[in-house]
């Protein structure tokens, strides 16, 4: 049975729940600028094609507030692109090939995609680069965005969509690549990972804080390591 969800307003949840990992319909009603009622139906109606789901949460005195996320199959309504063939080629490799041998493939694969992203991303402060790097991914598949962590000197960016995350469930060796990647891409700063999907977060999140300068520390700061 075709849904009845508008298609613009189903898609903008979707996103939104995406972001966010959990909302009430008032707050999404507020985001989308449509009424709580209207955004009640369009959740419901997104329940029962099974991209959502709700639990009922205690928010002070009176009726429990439903907290709507997506579901697996939400997630998975979001476009990754040749995944069937990279997990059968993974696959085939790990049986195949020590996990060794495979590592250091991927930090081979890292590294040279780290080496075209500097390229792409060009010159300039961190934030400059940072906010570059957000628009390669998205255009990679990522719904990806950053933000200044305070009012220090870091930056997150965050990733709520990967296009690889099926590939990740299966060989989250995939994600130790791509932290080593933003490292040779940013090989100024200190790269850590401060969220990931795969630990239970709604995000992937990595830190990038720029390395002081040579000058100031008396020594040289190693090349981005693999730890």
């Amino acid at each position: 049975m075709p849904s009845i969800t508008q298609a613009p307003t189903r898609e903008a949840v979707l996103t939104l729940l995406m972001r966010l990992g959990e909302a009430t319909a008032a707050q999404l009603a507020d985001a989308l600028s449509v009424s709580v009622q209207a955004m009640r139906r369009h959740l419901r109606s997104l329940e029962d094609e099974g991209v959502l789901e709700a639990s009922p949460t205690p928010e002070g005195p009176g009726r429990p507030s439903n907290h709507w996320r997506l579901t697996r199959q939400g997630h998975d309504s979001f476009p990754d692109s040749g995944e069937a063939f990279a997990i059968g080629l993974l696959q085939s490799m790990a049986a195949s090939m020590p996990r060794d041998a495979i590592q250091t493939l991927l930090r081979q694969q890292a590294i040279a995609k780290a080496s075209v992203d500097r390229r792409l991303i060009g010159e300039g402060s961190l934030c400059e680069r940072v906010q570059r790097l957000v628009e390669l991914r998205r255009r990679e598949g990522y719904m990806s965005e950053c933000r200044r962590d305070g009012d220090g000197p870091s930056w997150c960016m965050s990733e709520f969509h990967c296009s690889v995350s099926r590939i990740a469930d299966q060989f989250p060796l995939i994600c130790d690549q791509e932290l080593q990647q933003i490292r040779h891409t940013f090989p100024d700063c200190t790269v850590e990972r401060v969220h990931w999907r795969l630990e239970g977060g709604h995000s992937c999140g990595f830190l990038l804080t720029p390395r002081p300068p040579e000058g100031l520390t008396g020594r040289s700061d190693p090349p981005p390591g693999d730890g």
